[in-house]
């Protein structure tokens, strides 16, 4: 049963009468959807956000698409947003296990059945809602096409690094302490601790200076590090899926030039082998390109639309620097 939530209109900047809904994961777990509707709209954007995102981050893209007669579904993912957290610290980014968050796609997948949402259905997924997205694919999710921008199918990490952060992980998980945070990670949120200069979200300033104003006005948005036991559930489902065939559904993935977060060779290993499947380094971008100025969301989105739409997307060179 979907229930009315709490909205903030004023920071999503989305389309008229916007709102959101409480809905009730498999497992018990309260999650909190947002929708972005489009008047007389031809389909509808299942929305997956990344790791410390929320409802509202997505307002404006989905105003850009609104005015283009899509509508967009949005939801906050367990342990984060407005949804119910995991932990008694409810700002550290945790899961059980990464699978868990499939129960969440499925309570969103029935909503949009609930609401009648207008078909056809296509998937639009960032960083760890790529990881989630890919998954949910796989298992056969009902969507006409998929979006990905920096999808976290592998972790940014130097080899040493990588090997500390299995160890680490899997040790601090067997001694009890897998809700603690991973070492180096903090209890604020990203926009909040860091500056803009030399960030590793966005180089849109203005952009940069919404996300803060947003988790600045609503406490409950705010994200600080992962767990031990969230960083070593997302290595092994990153592992697991790349081992994975890709999904027969028309994909389009966009990453940064500049990505400093995810793993872009697991990206172009991934967007090789899709069938009907187009990936664009973005030159420049750093890893929210859907969080930058307007008139490169606008191409963004444009590109989007021809996957959507059926026109034809541009091949590129599948090149292992991501030199645009």
């Amino acid at each position: 049963m979907l229930q009315q939530a709490p909205f903030h209109a004023d920071l999503a900047h989305g389309p008229e009468g916007s709102r959101a809904y409480w809905c009730t994961s498999k497992d018990g777990v309260k999650l909190r959807l947002g929708l972005f509707p489009a008047p007389k709209a031809r389909g509808t954007i299942l929305m997956f956000p990344g790791r410390t995102e929320y409802v509202e981050k997505y307002g404006r893209p989905a105003d850009e698409l609104a005015q283009h007669g899509y509508s967009m579904l949005c939801i906050d993912w367990r342990g984060q947003g407005m949804a119910q957290r995991l932990l008694d610290d409810p700002v550290v980014g945790h899961v059980g296990q990464f699978t868990d968050y499939q129960f969440d796609v499925d309570a969103m997948l029935q909503a949009a059945k609930t609401l009648n949402l207008p078909k056809p259905w296509y998937l639009m997924a960032h960083s760890m809602g790529g990881c989630i997205g890919l998954r949910s694919l796989m298992r056969g999710m009902p969507v006409d096409a998929a979006v990905f921008t920096g999808p976290m199918w592998g972790i940014h990490l130097p080899p040493l690094a990588r090997s500390a952060a299995w160890a680490i992980s899997w040790g601090g998980i067997h001694s009890g302490l897998g809700h603690r945070y991973v070492p180096g990670t903090r209890p604020q949120s990203y926009v909040i601790a860091e500056d803009f200069e030399d960030n590793a979200l966005t180089t849109d300033q203005e952009m940069w200076l919404e996300m803060r104003r947003q988790i600045e006005a609503e406490p409950l948005f705010r994200l600080g590090g992962p767990s031990l036991q969230w960083l070593n559930e997302s290595l092994r489902e990153c592992r697991i899926l790349a081992h994975q065939q890709s999904p027969n559904v028309p994909c389009l993935t966009f990453v940064g030039s500049n990505e400093r977060i995810v793993d872009t060779a697991r990206i172009t290993e991934r967007m090789e082998n899709w069938n009907n499947g187009h990936l664009r380094y973005v030159p420049g971008g750093e890893h929210e390109v859907l969080m930058e100025g307007p008139a490169l969301r606008r191409r963004i989105i444009g590109k989007c639309l021809d996957l959507f739409e059926g026109r034809r997307v541009p091949e590129c060179s599948y090149a292992k620097t991501a030199n645009g």
